[in-house]
């Protein structure tokens, strides 16, 4: 079973923020990486991170890769549709910048998906999926 600890994803949010460029120059624009352990896979941004989950299920798609030992990062918000995204890529932990809505709590928690919100720097809140998780 895929899992992540508290200083995995603390290296995941430094990999990050050193990474997006365009988010850096302009402020106006989501992020979204697939993830292996310590190491990007793919990392797109746009105006839209709707545009983005999907620019990643397509590559992923095309180039034949299994989420189902990845993580999956997002500066935008864990909405039912993030939510839904990740399960369909069959990626078991979903780490979002921004928070969750009630909608997508539920989702994730019926799926079984690990869901890490409001991860900047040392900061995050746990909200589902306790058991892929670990405090070190």
């Amino acid at each position: 079973e895929t899992t992540i600890s508290k200083n995995e994803l603390y290296r995941l949010l430094q990999i990050i923020r050193s990474e997006q460029t365009v988010y850096k120059t302009s402020g106006a624009v989501h992020g979204c990486a697939l993830l292996q352990r310590e190491s990007i896979i793919y990392l797109i941004e746009d105006v839209g991170r709707h545009n983005a989950v999907d620019a990643i299920a397509g590559k992923m798609l095309m180039d034949g890769i299994n989420g189902s030992d990845k993580y999956f990062y997002t500066t935008g918000r864990l909405t039912s549709e993030m939510v839904i995204k990740c399960a369909q890529m069959q990626i078991p932990i979903l780490i979002s910048r921004s928070g969750v809505t009630h909608m997508g709590w539920k989702i994730a928690d019926q799926v079984q998906l690990t869901i890490i919100a409001r991860a900047t720097g040392k900061h995050f809140l746990l909200f589902t999926g306790e058991n892929r998780f670990s405090y070190d």
